[in-house]
Parts: structure tokens; sequence; C-alpha cells
């Protein structure tokens, strides 16, 4: 099984930027393609970025252009890159495979976006 810890969240102003980490346990990270999910207040989870273990990725709409993932299969760390950061954004992110809830939740990290 699989641990994910993230890390990397807080307290933004709009317009601002944060860099989010996940590292994750286990053996042959590589294989797997991660997604970056988020999660607001009364809404859903929602997987906004993907990246294969070659670096090919996908965005949602929403954060395409303002977010960018990125991975270290040595570190079996992924990374999420968030530039032009909006009220909106404000969620806990959690990474997980890309396909959801393969393996359990970590904790998650919270990041607020307000002025």
């Amino acid at each position: 099984q699989v641990q994910l810890v993230e890390s990397g969240g807080g307290l933004v102003q709009p317009g601002g930027s944060l860099r989010l980490s996940c590292l994750a346990s286990g053996s042959f990270f590589g294989i797997y393609v991660m997604g970056w999910y988020r999660q607001a207040p009364g809404k859903e989870r929602e997987l906004v970025a993907t990246i294969t273990g070659g670096g090919s990725t996908n965005y949602a709409d929403s954060v395409k252009g303002r977010f960018t993932i990125d991975r270290d299969n040595a570190k079996n760390t992924v990374w999420l890159q968030m530039n032009s950061l909006r009220p909106e954004d404000t969620a806990v992110y959690y990474c997980n495979d890309a396909v959801p809830g393969k393996w359990a939740w970590g904790q998650g990290t919270q990041v607020i976006v307000s002025s």
C-alpha cells in the first residue's frame, strides 16, 4: 500500500504562488500516473492535474496555464506549482494515482487564497 504525504500549503494573497509537494512511499513510483486533486468546502473532490511516469501532463481547464505538475521518480515525489492563485483555488489539495482513490488518501495540504 502506497502512503502519501502532502505539504506546502498555506495562506496566500490572490495572484500569489505556492508549490505543493507529495512524497509517496513504496516501489515502482515511476510506473504510476500521478494526480493532484482538490476539495473545496462543500464541493466534491476534483482532479486538477495529472502526470505520467514519462512526464506527459494534463490539466483541468480551471487551472490550465496557471498550475504546473512535475515529478522526480527517483525521489518518489510529485509537485504542483501554483501561480496566479485565485480565491476559488482555496481547497485542500491531495495527491493520488490518477485513478481516484486507488490508494488511501493522505491528510492533504490546505491552500487558502485570500486578501
